[in-house]
């Protein structure tokens, strides 16, 4: 069953890498530059386009969100099952590879990835398609956000969030073998 997984995990990760990615940049642009740069609104509101996949019309935005959502809900389900237990890895093995660095960050990672794309999904799709609450759409907001933790720390909880998602990102990416390897000489 691991293996199955592990072969899901490879085919939906680079499907999912640009859209990831840019959600992850420009969640924490958005943050940061409201938070403690003073950017703009219609600057805040150009990273919140591309946040929400906005530029692919209204009407796309809760299908956006649902898809790049439930893409790294799987990403997270399938990347658990790889977890290897401490008593199954070889001990000798000192040197940090993308592989070893992607399964360190993978279990500190998956718990907030996975109540960020939960609740962005929430959010999303509760405005657009079942009608929720203002008070409502706000819990899940303030919990995406990190609100509930202050202002000055959920910066700090966003970028951390952003970091640990574009940082699994590209130790993932390495490893699917779509850049070939360089040759040593």
């Amino acid at each position: 069953m691991s293996v199955a997984f592990r072969k899901l995990h490879r085919r939906i990760a680079p499907i999912l890498f640009l859209p990831l990615l840019a959600t992850a940049l420009t969640g924490v642009a958005y943050r940061l530059g409201r938070s403690w740069f003073g950017i703009p609104s219609s600057v805040a509101d150009f990273f919140l386009v591309i946040h929400q996949g906005e530029y692919l019309g209204m009407p796309l935005v809760p299908i956006y969100v649902l898809l790049v959502g439930v893409g790294l809900i799987g990403l997270i389900v399938t990347g658990l099952t790889m977890i290897k237990r401490p008593g199954n890895r070889p001990q000798n093995q000192t040197k940090l590879t993308l592989r070893k660095s992607h399964q360190i960050l993978a279990p500190i990672v998956f718990l907030p990835l996975l109540v960020s794309a939960v609740t962005g999904i929430a959010y999303r799709l509760g405005r657009a398609w079942f009608g929720i609450s203002n008070q409502q759409a706000a819990t899940f907001l303030r919990i995406h956000q990190g609100t509930y933790l202050g202002p000055f720390f959920r910066v700090i909880y966003v970028f951390l969030i952003g970091l640990g998602l574009v940082a699994m990102l590209f130790t993932g990416i390495k490893m699917t073998g779509i850049f070939p390897r360089r040759r040593q000489v």
